[in-house]
């Protein structure tokens, strides 16, 4: 299986990576039996994430993706970052082996969850 150099530099030397016990909400997708799973925790400040935390449990590929989507995630509103599609990732990766695609969306369903979860904190 063919990694690219963004690939192997982002499960080498992951960003963003551990857990966060003052985040502002947490969202988890997958799941650990069967295979890749990753719990996202951000922090938002005026509708901005301006941190962005993960725990991943799967294959390179899967922490190589996550950390990917952290980076993309950082820093933008809550909108644009529900806007980062597994496309976005594999860009930022110079692409995934065709049977690691599904490892590309992690991040936006982990992400999606923990919006989620803020948003009703919010009500």
């Amino acid at each position: 299986m063919d990694y690219s150099y963004k690939v192997i530099e982002h499960f080498m030397c992951p960003r963003n990576v551990g857990n966060m016990p003052d985040a502002d909400a947490e969202g988890t997708f997958g799941d650990v039996k069967c295979g890749d799973s990753l719990t996202v925790y951000i922090k938002v400040r005026d509708n901005i994430i301006t941190d962005i935390n993960y725990l991943v449990f799967g294959c390179a590929a899967a922490v190589a993706a996550s950390s990917a989507f952290s980076v993309l995630a950082k820093g933008k509103t809550i909108d644009e970052a529900l806007q980062i599609t597994g496309k976005d990732v594999m860009e930022a990766l110079d692409g995934l082996p065709e049977s690691k695609l599904h490892c590309s969306v992690l991040g936006s369903q982990a992400l999606s969850k923990a919006i989620e979860n803020y948003r009703q904190k919010l009500v």
